[in-house]
């Protein structure tokens, strides 16, 4: 075994070893700890993404070297190695943006239990991704849960504290659809690791046994992650969560959180039960239409609303509809196409939080459109970043969500039956999107004469470096989305 090959498992461990030794550092030696163990991670990720590009296979890792039944296994490929090093870069850029904002939002002396929690979450997301095990996949969830749950009720007023008990009653009710679901599927095949209840359940439905406990069982795991990762009509706790929580917690939550949670879904549909079992049993035909229902509603939910983070958070609800969308295609070209808007979406949607809060900065601190007139004069970078966020999620080219929105055009086309229905709503969200994001850059860029103060980029030089990396990340995607997209397919190609 290459040495390369033990880098996943050091990868999980690293972060949670972080979040504990944090405990007992103060706030400026957890926040170097913090930033090191992401760089450290994400490097690793990347050389282990050029390990498996060049093998160009998947490989199991043994924990304690014990064989299945009994062990446990964690799974590295081509598209896991992509999107761990991918998460590390949104969560190091998202922390870097609102680092100088959390001092006024968060007590100093709790400073190191956030970055305890921003540890957990890492390890969490990284374990989902690499984890080959369902029963260590529900572990990882439930950390991945409190550590959000705390990240967003760490600010302590009362809307984050509300914010907090929504999000915990709705993923509480998540996750115990998803280990009901995994208990039948133990149930049913005698086995936790998921390339063992592959085969069990080929066999289940080639026999012919089982097979409405089997759709059961698909059906609460889907409905346990989809009320996870916020899709309609399970988003009501998100808007609050993101809105109020810290400029950097709503930047990772809106952008990695309830990805970890799709991404997790896809792994299920492609190496526990087969993409080709899930597209007989209709199961995805509903989250075809409850992403439908997503991009429209969450859509026009951002259009009413009149606090500029609460906007972007609803935004967060249709943009999970695409990705379902793309999912309910039920095609290898809909699941590339949703893959890509994780990562898309991820860059950009953080990249909308942060710029937000420097708008809302020499705007006296409010959300409210009226008071963001002229912002963008006032703080240039964050003006034009949010112009940038704003046309990439309209979809203008150039930026990465154009690529999106492409691909998913693209795959509707290979559905005949949901062709039409898709390329509709592609349609209308498009505009909708343009509605209420050139609503807001026309309002940031309208001249308006205020006592608020201007801020340079030479007064705020961190953020505005943070800014010009999202922004340079954005076009990446949108100009240089080949190379990605081979990639995503090359993995998917391998996740069975």
């Amino acid at each position: 075994m290459a040495f390369v090959q033990n880098f996943p498992f050091f990868s999980i461990v690293l972060s949670m070893f972080a979040g504990t030794v944090s405990s007992v550092l103060p706030q400026k030696p957890a926040k170097y700890l913090n930033t090191a163990v992401i760089c450290i991670v994400g490097t690793m990720s990347a050389v282990l993404l050029g390990f498996t590009l060049q093998t160009g296979e998947s490989f199991t890792y043994m924990m304690g070297h014990f064989p299945a039944p009994w062990g446990n296994e964690i799974r590295a490929g081509v598209l896991e190695a992509a999107m761990a090093l991918f998460f590390c870069i949104i969560m190091l850029l998202s922390l870097l943006g609102g680092r100088k904002k959390l001092l006024g939002e968060v007590e100093i002396t709790k400073h190191n239990l956030y970055y305890i929690l921003i540890n957990l979450l890492l390890s969490s997301l990284l374990a989902l991704i690499y984890t080959n095990d369902l029963f260590t996949a529900y572990v990882f969830v439930e950390i991945n849960t409190i550590s959000a749950c705390g990240l967003i009720m760490i600010r302590e007023n009362g809307r984050t504290i509300e914010a907090a008990v929504r999000y915990m009653i709705m993923s509480l009710l998540g996750s115990g659809l998803l280990l009901i679901g995994i208990c039948m599927l133990y149930d049913l095949t005698g086995h936790l690791l998921m390339s063992n209840i592959r085969e069990a359940v080929a066999q289940i439905v080639a026999e012919g046994t089982y097979s409405m406990p089997l759709l059961v069982t698909i059906a609460l795991i889907s409905v346990g992650l989809a009320i996870k990762s916020a899709l309609f009509p399970f988003h009501s706790w998100l808007p609050d969560a993101y809105g109020y929580s810290t400029v950097s917690s709503a930047a990772i939550l809106s952008s990695l959180v309830s990805k970890g949670y799709v991404f997790l879904l896809i792994k299920i549909f492609y190496r526990v039960i087969g993409f080709s079992i899930i597209r007989e049993s209709k199961i995805i035909d509903v989250l075809f239409l409850f992403g439908l229902a997503g991009i429209i509603f969450g859509s026009l939910s951002a259009i009413k609303e009149n606090d500029i983070r609460r906007m972007i958070a609803f935004s967060s609800v249709a943009q999970i509809g695409y990705i379902y969308m793309g999912i309910g295609l039920g095609t290898d070209v809909g699941m590339i196409a949703s893959v890509f808007h994780i990562i898309a979406h991820a860059a950009t949607k953080s990249l909308l939080f942060v710029a937000a809060i420097g708008l809302t900065d020499v705007s006296g601190g409010s959300r409210k459109f009226i008071d963001l007139t002229g912002a963008a004069y006032r703080n240039k970078v964050a003006g034009v970043a949010f112009t940038v966020g704003s046309l990439s999620m309209v979809g203008v080219p150039v930026f990465a969500g154009f690529i999106s929105k492409f691909l998913f055009a693209n795959a509707a086309v290979y559905n005949s039956g949901k062709m039409l229905p898709a390329l509709v709503v592609l349609s209308i969200s498009t505009i909708l999107n343009a509605i209420y994001f050139m609503k807001t850059v026309i309002r940031i860029y309208t001249p308006a004469k205020t006592d608020y103060p201007c801020i340079t980029w030479k007064q705020e030089k961190l953020y505005a470096v943070t800014m010009v990396l999202f922004m340079i990340l954005n076009i990446i995607l949108g100009m240089g989305s080949q190379p990605i997209v081979d990639l995503i397919q090359q993995g998917l190609s391998t996740f069975a």
